[in-house]
Parts: structure tokens; sequence; C-alpha cells
């Protein structure tokens, strides 16, 4: 027979649960904390497409059609459009689980406003940037010539060797016809010490627009965003690129809870899956002798990175 009212005691189990709340507080915070991941650097135009982890997306890259010269007595050429396959593949997944005593009161203290869901929200944020970054990184155009600032010895001076990269890096896309808009640069902690002593960057607001914290920007100027993160790949202190060369597809699957059969408690856990790929386009990229797709062992030509060379 049923109790009514429920006794305090018992576990009430998925009955107050609000999971929009808790979904809605993790997708803003994490998305605050991305960098390669974030608009600003990787696009997300097929994130709508995807489910669950495994998933493939179909990317159809389209071979312009050549432009010819009219002759009112030739007429046209008609040429039939093709396309070359691409393949985004979902495929990371990351969790987080916990258990939470009071679903109520946690809820109506902010679903996740506890120092330790906040640094989960950091921890997931570093998984998902980290291997964006390694992405782009495989595949971006090695920066020539290498930034050695080994003899160089005034902060200042680095920070306008490090800007003077900058403005190769905006020759090199220019090269490519790269769009101007959804340009950037990414610099690890080390390089963005020096470069904001540089004085372009130091009174970006002459140069262009003050920059937030937000997705750390540092300064736009040149075209550029220029942002900042502890997530660098291996090795690296400088990625630039624009953000059409990489896209970034996540899911996040959604909180649940359910109640702990042992314990008086409820464990609330969610999946939050993701992939993402550096985008090849026919005009720039190598195609392979089948003409079906791209030869993906070369560099992109609309990524750069660069190692610098600190000391001798």
């Amino acid at each position: 027979m049923a109790i009514n009212p429920t006794p305090v005691y018992t576990n009430d189990g998925t009955s107050t649960f609000i999971p929009e709340i808790w979904n809605a507080e993790l997708v803003v915070g994490l998305d605050a904390q991305l960098v390669f991941a974030s608009p600003l650097v990787a696009n997300r135009d097929y994130e709508g497409d995807i489910q669950a982890q495994g998933d493939t997306v179909a990317i159809n890259a389209m071979i312009a059609p050549e432009v010819g010269r009219y002759d009112d007595t030739k007429g046209m050429d008609i040429q039939d459009l093709k396309t070359i396959a691409q393949k985004l593949l979902i495929s990371e997944a990351d969790y987080v689980a916990f258990f939470v005593r009071d679903i109520e009161r946690a809820q109506a203290a902010g679903a996740l406003d506890s120092p330790a869901i906040k640094r989960a929200i950091l921890s997931l944020a570093k998984s998902v940037d980290t291997f964006v970054g390694g992405v782009i990184a495989t595949s971006a155009t090695a920066y020539a010539p290498a930034l050695d600032l080994s003899k160089v010895t005034a902060p200042v001076e680095k920070g306008e060797a490090l800007l003077e990269a900058i403005f190769d890096a905006m020759e090199q896309l220019d090269s490519t016809d790269a769009p101007p808009d959804g340009r950037y640069v990414v610099v690890s902690p080390k390089a963005k010490r020096y470069l904001v002593r540089a004085e372009a960057v130091a009174n970006a607001s002459a140069y262009g627009e003050d920059g937030a914290t937000k997705n750390g920007v540092i300064a736009r100027l040149a075209g550029f965003t220029i942002l900042t993160t502890t997530n660098m790949p291996a090795g690296m202190d400088f990625v630039a690129g624009q953000r059409e060369f990489t896209t970034f597809a996540q899911q996040f699957l959604g909180f649940r809870d359910q109640p702990v059969e042992k314990f008086r408690r409820d464990q609330i856990d969610a999946l939050n899956v993701y992939g993402a790929k550096v985008v090849r386009f026919p005009e720039l990229d190598t195609v392979t002798a089948d003409g079906k797709s791209f030869d993906e062992s070369k560099p992109s030509k609309g990524l750069i990175k660069a190692a610098v060379k600190w000391a001798a």
C-alpha cells in the first residue's frame, strides 16, 4: 500500500529533477570556456546533424565551375557540377557523473553553481579544446621561416617579432583568398606574455577594437581575433587560420538522474559527444588521383602553426 504523504526519509528519485535547468547552465558555462572549439575559430555548420558518438556527417566540397569566354556564335559549354566527399566523424565522448543528496536544494541554489561542478565544466572544456586544437595543428602548414626569438632579449622586441609573424600569416591567408572575416590567431600563454607588450596589441583600440576575456580573446586587430589558451597543441605557440577551414560539431546529450539503490541520494550524469575536422577545398588542396577525395596527408593552406624557439 502506498504511503501518503511520502515520508521524508525516502528517495523520491526523478520526481523533482528538471534536466532543462542543468542542461542550459552547463552548455552556457562550457561554451564560454572554449577557444579552439569556439565559433571564433571553428564553424558549427553541421552541428544539427549529429545525435550520438560514432555518427558521421557528410561534407561535400563543390568544385567551382570554370569561367568561359562567351562567343555569340558558339554559345556556352555547360559543365556538370562535381563534389568531393569529406566526412566529419563524431569520435569523442566525455561524461560527468556525481551524487546529489538534495536535488531541490541544488536546483534552487543554481544547478551548476558549486565550485566542484564549475571545475567539472572546466575539465570538459579542456578535453574538447585540446582535441580540436590537435585536429587543427595536425593539418596546419608550418610557419616559415621558423620563429627563433632566442637571441631577442627585450620583451617588447619579442612582442613585435610575434606581431610580425601575425602579419606574415595575414599575407599567407590573403594569398589563398581566404575570407577576411573569421580570421584568428591563438597563442600560448608564454607568447601572450610578450605579444601584449607590442604597441599595436597594447593599444588595440587604435587598430581595431579592444578585446574581451570571453573565449580567451586578447584583442582584435589587422583582421584577426587574437586569443590565448592553456590548451595549445604540444610544442605549439602560435596557430592562425580562418574559421571556414575547421568545422566542429557537438551534441550535449543532457543530464539524467536515477536513484541509487543502496543510498538516499541520486546519481546525475551527462554525456557530451563531439568531433572536428579540417575542411578541404578543391581550389586549395590536393585531390587524389581518382578525384573522389582529398589527400589529407598534405597540410591545409588555410591554417598556419608555429613553435617558437625561446632560448638558445
